[in-house]
């Protein structure tokens, strides 16, 4: 508490901009950019590029929903960890009737522009994730079973399908390769902040992985989960959908994170896990980059 409190306060809306955990936020709906990208063959036509843009916007404000109410739920346990403390609804400086209605505006908005500007199915999968993310993991998942971001991390893998659907009216096979890597990518990612955090989740209460199963099984997870990443990076180039410039890429960014993985399992450190996350997010952005780079390639 002693961090957050010597923060100054945010202006209101800094506040409530602060609930949509922006960057978070932001790597969702470049994934679901990318998604809607790779699902138009060639150069979007000005059409494309307009309806790629309003699906971004409708995902984002559905995505922000969902981060608001995972503040306004897990406000008690933010408390009690160093790097969630300091959010408006732990501190509060927003009353839950406020977050509350904040979220329900944000996703009715989100609903109504992937409904009538879209086509229902983007609307109908987007509003699943909000409910996945929100409901299911937050809720249920997270302090029932050190399990819960394997199982919840199907929420967090969804929006290159939701990108695909919004410009295809339809989930292909793409998308669900899309959907995969992120699904075996989130666990080792979210793991190793676990790792440093440790301290944070033990005492919050949460029975996250490092916490019932300790460090070392942990360590061990992460590893096993980056060589099933790399299988799982090399199905576009397996099933067609990309190029030799993106088999490359994947290859080296994922001997990039294997690496980072082998050096925390032989030689743990709270700054190698740290870093170790951090690459994880540079690891998925430069993959998506590298699809969308490769799609114009070919």
């Amino acid at each position: 508490m002693g961090v957050a409190a010597s923060r100054p306060a945010l202006p209101v809306w800094r506040q409530y901009y602060e609930l949509t955990k922006p960057r978070v936020v932001q790597l969702i709906v470049f994934c679901a950019l990318i998604g809607a990208v790779l699902a138009v063959p060639g150069v979007p036509t000005l059409a494309e590029l307009l309806r790629i843009g309003v699906a971004s916007l409708g995902i984002w404000l559905v995505a922000a929903a969902a981060a608001a109410f995972n503040c306004l739920i897990e406000k008690t346990i933010d408390v009690h960890m160093k790097r969630t403390a300091w959010r408006p609804t732990a501190r509060g400086q927003l009353s839950d009737l406020q977050a509350l209605l904040f979220s329900s505006a944000l996703c009715i908005l989100g609903s109504v522009i992937l409904l009538v500007w879209i086509n229902p199915l983007t609307m109908w999968l987007t509003f699943a994730t909000f409910v996945g993310y929100a409901i299911v993991y937050t809720v249920i998942l997270k302090p029932l079973t050190p399990q819960n971001i394997v199982i919840g991390g199907a929420s967090g893998a969804m929006p290159p399908v939701l990108g695909w659907a919004a410009m295809r009216g339809e989930v292909g096979p793409e998308a669900l390769i899309l959907f995969l890597i992120i699904f075996i990518w989130t666990p080792p990612h979210f793991w190793a902040l676990a790792l440093y955090r440790v301290e944070d989740y033990r005492k919050s209460g949460l029975p996250m992985l490092p916490v019932t199963h300790g460090n070392a099984f942990t360590r061990l997870q992460v590893l096993l989960y980056t060589f099933i990443l790399l299988a799982a990076c090399l199905l576009p180039f397996v099933y067609g959908m990309s190029g030799w410039f993106y088999l490359v890429a994947a290859v080296l960014l994922n001997a990039g994170f294997i690496g980072y993985a082998f050096r925390l399992w032989r030689h743990y450190s709270d700054p190698l896990a740290r870093k170790t996350f951090r690459y994880s997010i540079l690891h998925l952005s430069l993959l998506f980059a590298a699809l969308l780079i490769d799609h114009y390639l070919r």
